[in-house]
């Protein structure tokens, strides 16, 4: 399974970025493999719709799952037109994150807005 998750930097450690369109960094992590790869975030410095073209990335990467903390509703309906499964992410770290998944621990993300527009979202 491949896992994406907007990330604050491109390390081990790095947190779960706030922001999904607006991530610096998505780490994509394989759970055959048990190895991230930490992908650059493109869409970030978009003027508008940050988060449907980060969305679009997150659907070319064959990517299964995305957790993340948030998510727009455009960005949503792209992601899950592709089958592609949200969940929420707690406080911690990326890898936490991860952890807590393949564990049951996390719960599908299904509180979507209607996006931030130009705001930023840190």
């Amino acid at each position: 399974m491949k896992i994406m998750i907007p990330t604050d930097d491109n390390t081990d450690q790095t947190d779960v970025c706030v922001s999904f369109g607006r991530a610096p960094y998505f780490m994509a992590y394989d759970s055959e493999t048990q190895k991230a790869d930490f992908k650059e975030n493109e869409a970030a410095s978009s003027q508008g719709g940050a988060g449907i073209k980060a969305a679009q990335f997150i659907v070319d990467s064959g990517t299964d799952t995305l957790l993340t903390p948030r998510c727009g509703d455009n960005a949503a309906e792209v992601l899950n037109a592709a089958g592609i499964k949200i969940y929420k992410t707690r406080a911690g770290s990326a890898l936490d994150n991860v952890k807590a998944f393949l564990s049951g621990e996390l719960a599908f993300l299904t509180d979507t807005h209607p996006g931030l527009h130009n705001h930023g979202g840190k």
